[in-house]
This record gives C-alpha cells, sequence and structure tokens, in this order.
C-alpha cells in the first residue's frame, strides 16, 4: 500500500447533545457534553490510518494540553505525526458541535494554530510528499498552503485529493492541480452557485467544478449517496447504505479518508467509492469524529450484508 499524507487540520471537538439545534437568540438544555478529537484534517488521517494506510500528516497543534492529547491520539492509531509542528503563538484549534436528535450537527470552527500551517511546514516534508502515492487537502488550513502543497504533490507525481471545506471561493490554478475534487452538496451549491437537490443537479454541478480544472468531481449527499462525474466527463450515482444515524459529523471526513486509502491500495475507482460510502454510513453510527471512524475489518463486514438505502 502507498503512503497517504495529509495535509490539515487538528481540532478537539466540543461535543454537545441537544434536542435540538437553537434558533438565534435562544438558550435550550442540552442532555451530554464530550471532548473528542477532530479537525478535518487529523480525521480523515485516522480514517486512512484504521483502513490500514500507513499515514503520514503535516499540521499544526498548539503547545497545550489539546494539543499534547490530539498528537498522542493520532500517533496512538498509527498516524505518523513528525511533520505535525507546535505552534506557540496560537492554541490548538477546537471545534463547537451541537448535535439534535436526528444526528445532525452544527458546527463553529475556531482554527487557532491551523491557521498558522504555512509553505515551510509543506517544504519541511517534501520527501514525505515525494515518496507518497495519496496527497489530501482540506481548506482549515490557509489557502495559499493548500495550494502549494497540492502543486508538490502533483510535481511529485501523488494522486491529490481535494475536500473543500468550508467552502471558499477556489481559482482555475488550484483545481488544476486535484485529480479528485470530494466536496458535500452544500459546498458543491457554493462553489458552483446552483442549486442541487437531486442526481441531475449534483451531476451538473459536478460537471461545472471539473469544467474549472478537477480531474474527477465526487459530490457526497448524506444518506442519497454520492455523485461522481470522472474524467471522461461521465456521471454516476455512488448508493448509500442503511444505518441508524447517531451523529453525521466526521461521516464525510471517513468518506474521504477511505477513499484516499482504497486508492493507495490502487483498487478500480468502482471498489474505492462503495468502501468510501461504506466508511461513511458507518460513522454516522457513533457520535463523535475520530472515535467514530470504522476499521478495514469493519468496512469489509459491513459491506458483505450492507443493505443499499432505497430513494
Amino acid at each position: 500500500m502507498g503512503d497517504i499524507v495529509i495535509v490539515g487540520s487538528l481540532n478537539m471537538d466540543l461535543i454537545v447533545r441537544t434536542p435540538r439545534i437553537p434558533a438565534p437568540g435562544e438558550t435550550i438544555l442540552g442532555t451530554a457534553f464530550a471532548t473528542a478529537p477532530g479537525g478535518k484534517g487529523a480525521n480523515q488521517a485516522v480514517a486512512a490510518s484504521r483502513l490500514g494506510a500507513p499515514v503520514k500528516m503535516i499540521g499544526r497543534l498548539g503547545a497545550d494540553d489539546f494539543g499534547k492529547t490530539l498528537r498522542s491520539m493520532c500517533s496512538a492509531v498509527g498516524v505518523d505525526t513528525k511533520f505535525v509542528a507546535d505552534e506557540t503563538e496560537a492554541a490548538t484549534g477546537v471545534a463547537l458541535i451541537s448535535v439534535d436528535e436526528q444526528g445532525q450537527n452544527s458546527i463553529i470552527v475556531v482554527p487557532g494554530a491551523n491557521g498558522r500551517v504555512a509553505r515551510r511546514d509543506v517544504d519541511t516534508a517534501r520527501d514525505a510528499i515525494r515518496d507518497a502515492r495519496v496527497v489530501v487537502a482540506q481548506i482549515e488550513i490557509p489557502l495559499d498552503t493548500v495550494a502549494y502543497a497540492l502543486h508538490a504533490a502533483r510535481s511529485a507525481g501523488a494522486l491529490t485529493i481535494l475536500n473543500p471545506a468550508p467552502a471558499r471561493a477556489l481559482s482555475r490554478e488550484i483545481l488544476r492541480d486535484v485529480d479528485i475534487l470530494v466536496p458535500n452538496e452544500t459546498e458543491a451549491a457554493q462553489l458552483t452557485e446552483r442549486a442541487i437537490t437531486d442526481f441531475d443537479s449534483a451531476a451538473q454541478a459536478a460537471a461545472a467544478l471539473r469544467e474549472l480544472g478537477a480531474k474527477r468531481v465526487v459530490i457526497t449527499m448524506g444518506d442519497k449517496g454520492a455523485v461522481t462525474v470522472d474524467e471522461n466527463g461521465q456521471a454516476a450515482r455512488v448508493a448509500a447504505y442503511q444505518v441508524k444515524t447517531v451523529d453525521t459529523t466526521a461521516a464525510g471526513d471517513a468518506f474521504v479518508g477511505a477513499l484516499a486509502a482504497a486508492l493507495g491500495r490502487e483498487l478500480d475507482w468502482e471498489t474505492s467509492l462503495r468502501m468510501a460510502s461504506a466508511a461513511g454510513a458507518l460513522a454516522a453510527t457513533k457520535l463523535g469524529a475520530q472515535p467514530s471512524l470504522p476499521t478495514r475489518a469493519e468496512v469489509e463486514d459491513f459491506l458483505l450484508t450492507a443493505q443499499v438505502r432505497s430513494l
């Protein structure tokens, strides 16, 4: 299996269970509180590692208790944190997450040290990027750093995956270095200024993103599955699986991490997408971000009996 390099964020998630997401100005009582390791970069790194991939992480943590905890938790599941630097001038990033009784969530992220991930961090990890089969990035770190990392990865011959979350305008220069763009339906709608309500509208949005430079686009749509447009412009649906949803917080990260891990094993495109969809479904069955991410054995066992969700 080829190495996976993840360039991105590490956060401590502060999670509140609540009957419903409060309206602006409203105070309601929560039912439970927990802390859990998170951050889209770290989530995707842990997701790929639990699926058996050798993973190296590039990022920054504050020199505080949250930072120490996150580093040790990543290392405990096999993620190499050699290229995660200690930041002395900013705290570790945090995410404030409300999860309602239906498992839907509302998230506020305070970047902290993630906002200081810079080109020098990518340069420090040049050898790791050169040896990687897949390089994955998100946009919870500075966009300039993301663009620099993707270009370095493409120049080294790695497969590049960009999860454009949170959504922000992406230039053609960045997208030309993206082999696979993986937004969710909200992010894709923001990036294309198109309403996404079904397969056809998602396929049209994916095609529009391909025209901007990305070779392949996968739009994840929660319990509606995903829509992909390949390098030939062919659209296809990726099935969702039936599960009891508890918390969707890291389902998208599970999908991206699993896709990277499968492609790192040089599995074919359709098999890789099935594994990604299964990992995302399983992640939605547990509370928390990284605690919900499945192992390779769990994904493979799930696929033996999984039922496709009817639309």
